[in-house]
């Protein structure tokens, strides 16, 4: 089972404090696996094959805008988070999903990756929006003229049929990146995940040279249909979409406290920082 815990929007050093102390619960068996849906204030996360050089905004102009920087031990290279963008940050134990691989017992990392991929893209479809992934890079796209990977057994799971095209008209000539994904995996255990542009503000993508590519433009959800979408459908899409591709029940936990509760073996006497994260979690729901 993965229980799925929605924090409303957190600034990045509340969500990675919080990341850390899942994963240590996590690698002692302490919980079981957790999904986390959260939307971040603005802030810039530089994983560990960044280029610093991939910010383009002066340290002026990030603070004039409000947006911190971070750097992080996830993969890729840099990348913006902020309100109107779905973050998620599943902590998962591999060993607990089996492979499609004949040839492993338990989900690697490409293939948890691409499961990964498989659920945005689904939750996309679910709104009219065809999306793909491109070939060579990590992330989900919407289609265009470039080579494209199919389902090809990846996942393990079947793809589903592209969205009829009626009614929908691509924003751009070319595609562009609407989700993308950075990931650590230490003992089997996953970290930091996906953010799915859903009312973004695109303007603040301008601030960096996001995952390091120059040529291929970042869009949203909203862009793509051309009005803005319920976040709170777009996160019932995602938490069925990730049920469905890792072939595993969901559950939704109301907060920290029924996350390591006693239900689960773990004493009701929270250590101090999650409690301190729990009330910053109530301030932020305020």
């Amino acid at each position: 089972m993965i229980s799925v815990l929605q924090l409303g929007t957190l600034d990045y050093a509340t969500g990675l404090r919080l990341q850390q102390k899942l994963v240590e619960l996590r690698k002692e068996n302490r919980i079981g696996d957790v999904l986390l849906l959260l939307q971040h204030t603005p802030v810039i996360t530089l994983g560990r094959n960044a280029k610093a050089a991939n910010i383009i905004a002066s340290p002026d102009e990030l603070a004039r805008r409000g947006v911190e920087v971070f750097e992080c031990d996830r993969g890729g290279d840099v990348t913006f988070h902020g309100p109107g963008q779905l973050v998620g940050y599943p902590i998962f134990d591999l060993r607990s999903f089996p492979s499609s691989d004949s040839k492993r017992k338990t989900l690697g990392v490409i293939e948890y990756v691409r499961r990964v991929e498989e659920a945005l893209i689904r939750t996309c479809s679910d709104f009219g929006i065809p999306t793909q992934r491109v070939c060579g890079l990590t992330g989900v796209w919407t289609e265009g003229g470039i080579e494209r990977i199919g389902n090809d057994g990846a996942t393990g799971v079947p793809a589903r049929p592209t969205p009829a095209s009626s009614g929908y008209e691509p924003a751009g000539c070319e595609p562009a990146k609407i989700a993308a994904i950075g990931v650590h995996v230490s003992r089997s255990v996953t970290s930091h995940g996906f953010a799915l542009n859903v009312n973004t503000d695109l303007d603040y993508f301008n601030l960096i040279i996001p995952c390091g590519i120059t040529s291929r433009p970042v869009t949203s959800m909203q862009k793509e249909l051309g009005n803005p979408l319920s976040m709170r459908e777009a996160t019932n899409s995602i938490i069925q979409n990730f049920g469905e591709v890792f072939q595993i029940q969901t559950l939704r936990v109301e907060n920290l406290d029924s996350l390591l509760g006693n239900n689960i073996g773990i004493p009701m006497k929270l250590p101090a920082e999650l409690r301190n994260l729990q009330r910053e979690e109530e301030i932020f729901r305020a």
